[in-house]
């Protein structure tokens, strides 16, 4: 059974700041998905599918922001290998994520005023690498 494991409509839905723009409410997920995508913890389904994009992003054409929004705003389990499942659930699914992402980005009003830049998804892949190792030790 497929699990979502974050909706971008979740956010810009939910606790979200008046007069920003729903786009930033893929920001936070789209970067992890960028993250999965940079160390091949995706499906072959998702594959199948994201090939091009896949080579975009590793190309720096495209930001895991924007398939992310191609897939709707949803991350699931049927777009992950076992491996990112098992982290993500882990992880990202115990709201640790979120955390670390709010605590990387302290200058701002709320994390949804993020933006999605290449400077930023290199704070967040550090993060997430440091964690994934971690993981991987445990």
């Amino acid at each position: 059974m497929t699990m979502a494991y974050d909706k971008a409509e979740w956010h810009y839905e939910g606790d979200f700041p008046e007069g920003l723009d729903e786009d930033q409410g893929f920001v936070h997920t789209g970067m992890y998905l960028g993250w999965i995508i940079d160390n091949n913890l995706y499906s072959k389904e998702f594959k199948e599918v994201s090939s091009n994009e896949i080579t975009k992003f590793k190309n720096s054409q495209l930001s895991g922001t924007e398939i992310y929004m191609n897939w709707d705003g949803v991350l699931a389990s049927d777009m992950l290998s076992k491996e990112g499942n098992d982290f993500t659930k882990d992880y990202y699914d115990s709201g640790t994520y979120f955390e670390d992402y709010a605590d990387l980005f302290p200058d701002v009003n709320s994390v949804y005023e993020v933006n999605d830049t290449s400077d930023n998804y290199n704070i967040v892949k550090n993060k997430l690498n440091e964690r994934f190792k971690e993981w991987k030790s445990e």
